[in-house]
Parts: C-alpha cells; structure tokens; sequence
C-alpha cells in the first residue's frame, strides 16, 4: 500500500474520476447497510468491522472491482453472483458494467446479521 494512503477517501481519490463514481457508490451502500460499521484501510484496501469482526473490503483495479464479504457471504449468494468471477471470498464487477448494488446491500446486511451471531 502506499504510504501516502491512510483514508478510504484518499484511496479513492487515486483512481480516475469515472472509477472514483463506482467506489463511492460502494462506499455508500456499505455504509447505509451497515450504519455501525467502523471503516478503516486493511491489506491495502478499504476494509469495514462490525462487533470487531471482518465484515466486507473493497478494491479497484484496472478492468474491476472486488468485493469480499469472505467466504460465508459469497457462498450464502452464490447463485445471485454466478455471472461474476469468484474466488473463494471475493467477487469480481468489471468496470465496464453497472455495479449490482442492490445485491452489495443484500450481501451486507446478511454479513452484519452474521457477525452480531458469532
């Protein structure tokens, strides 16, 4: 991670303005989501806690953006994801095409449900 990078808003702000539209957006919709949720920077990403546990990251890169909601929350949605591609805990939405926030917000709210049963 760069040095210079302490803030989700900074980590934002590094990316090109039609990009920057896309994490806000994610940013937003975790947030309205997950209102308690404490955001921080974590493996070089914005990263969100609930109840002191993981809840959900996000990342841009050159052709997408990732989300992890780890392994529960992508396997708990994995037909709703099927047309994306995923890793174990991670899901790619290629810049290319609308972000499906609806389903983000889905995912972190069954994430938040989650972590308050542990």
């Amino acid at each position: 991670m760069d040095k210079e990078i302490q803030t989700v808003d900074d980590y934002i702000a590094g990316f090109p303005e039609e990009i920057q539209g896309k994490l806000k957006s994610l940013r937003q919709t975790i947030k309205e989501n997950a209102p308690a949720a404490i955001e921080s920077m974590a493996y070089g990403m914005p990263a969100y806690k609930t109840n002191n546990k993981p809840l959900v990251y996000f990342g841009g890169f050159d052709r997408h953006i990732g989300f992890y909601a780890t392994p529960t929350g992508h396997e708990k949605f994995k037909d709703k994801l099927s047309g994306y591609i995923q890793g174990k805990g991670s899901v790619q939405f290629p810049l290319d095409a609308s972000l499906p926030l609806d389903l983000i917000a889905e995912i972190v709210r069954f994430r938040v449900t989650e972590n308050q049963q542990k």
